[in-house]
């Protein structure tokens, strides 16, 4: 990538003299796949978590200098986030919305993500890490809005990361990449391939982040890249998972009492943290407590759902979501019906992380969080 001619060349100090050092012993991943590869690496080519040996973590302390910049900061994650990290880091936000109670030492840019003001923000130097929350997730949105938002702003976003030398980026992602099919098996590592836009289109985009971010592990090693794939969040996030738990007579198919799982939003905002550790590097799905059937979430949350027959329910809901009398499209219903769960191991090894927040509280915080 050209560099802007306005633009000062990146800031050259001790934590990057000291990784140059560091590069110089490590012997860099394989190459990259070709951009015109339309399908995944095979499974001995995907980004793999892995953290540096003790003895090359010697400039981890100059890594911890600089601020923590976390784009989509005005949303419920990037609002938790932010009270956690604010504690012991220099916070920058960037989001189009205004940041109601933010913390008097949080710098806040409310601008546009995809605009060359983004670029200012990091001329300014002091980046250490980025965390990259700002998903569009309107499904009512046009194709052509959430290919702006979600792929040209996260590309911008990754083209001012190699420019000023940022040494992390954590990308939060999802394990609806995974898609749920009745395929899948019981559990989906990193390596599963990512069909989830097969049969829901709309979130063909946020496919393809994940995809721009696996590319860019392999593209660029000196660049700490993380990759979270949490299964659905539960809280007082504004999410399709939360927003369905919340109706007083939910609907379900006839006959299908898919096994799910669930993670408290508080419990994110913790791997989020665990990833912005230096050497930390790779793609980690994310899970909660457990696996339950969907009838028990319901009997826990007290609610009595109404059994639909799928030939009925699906007419039904297309004209609901035609008249925007409801804020679940008719591929939401794979979600009630197959398999997508995860397998974490990777995440409780490397990352060391184990959900803090039981089964029962972390459904009932569809309740008590919003």
């Amino acid at each position: 990538m050209e560099r802007d001619a306005s633009d000062p060349p990146p800031a050259k100090g001790r934590r990057a003299s000291a990784r140059r050092k560091s590069r110089a012993t490590v012997p860099p991943p394989p190459p990259a796949p070709t951009p015109s590869s339309a399908s995944e690496p095979p499974a001995s080519r995907r980004p793999k978590a892995r953290a540096r040996p003790a003895a090359a973590r010697v400039e981890d302390v100059e890594s911890r200098d600089g601020a923590v910049l976390i784009t989509g900061i005005c949303g419920r994650l990037g609002r938790l986030l932010t009270r956690v990290l604010h504690r012991t880091d220099q916070v920058v936000g960037i989001d189009r919305r205004e940041f109601h109670g933010r913390p008097k030492d949080v710098i806040h840019h409310q601008i546009d993500l995809r605009r060359k003001k983004t670029r200012d923000v990091f001329r300014q130097g002091g980046i250490r890490a980025v965390v990259h929350l700002g998903i569009m997730h309107d499904l009512r949105a046009s194709s052509k809005a959430h290919h702006a938002w979600n792929v040209v702003a996260f590309q911008k976003l990754l083209d001012a990361l190699i420019q000023y030398d940022v040494p992390k980026l954590v990308v939060l992602s999802s394990a609806n990449v995974y898609g749920p099919s009745p395929d899948n098996p019981q559990f989906l590592t990193e390596e599963s391939p990512l069909l989830g836009s097969q049969h829901f289109s709309a979130i063909r985009d946020l496919v393809e982040v994940d995809m721009l971010a696996q590319s860019f592990f392999w593209r660029h090693p000196d660049t700490e890249t993380v990759v979270l794939r949490p299964c659905h969040i539960l809280g007082g996030v504004q999410n399709a998972p939360s927003n369905y738990l919340r109706l007083e007579r939910p609907l379900t198919l006839m006959g299908f009492d898919p096994m799910v799982q669930a993670i408290h939003e508080r419990d994110v905002v913790r791997a989020i943290g665990l990833a912005l550790e230096p050497g930390v590097r790779g793609i980690f799905n994310l899970k909660g407590p457990g696996e339950v059937p969907m009838s028990r979430v319901f009997r826990i949350l007290g609610k009595r759902p109404q059994a639909v027959p799928r030939t009925l329910m699906k007419p039904v809901l297309e004209r609901l979501w035609r008249l925007r009398m409801t804020s679940f499209p008719t591929p939401e219903l794979d979600h009630i019906r197959y398999v997508c769960m995860v397998d974490d191991t990777r995440a409780r090894e490397v990352l060391g992380f184990t959900p803090r927040y039981g089964l029962e509280d972390t459904i009932r915080a569809v309740e008590t969080e919003a």
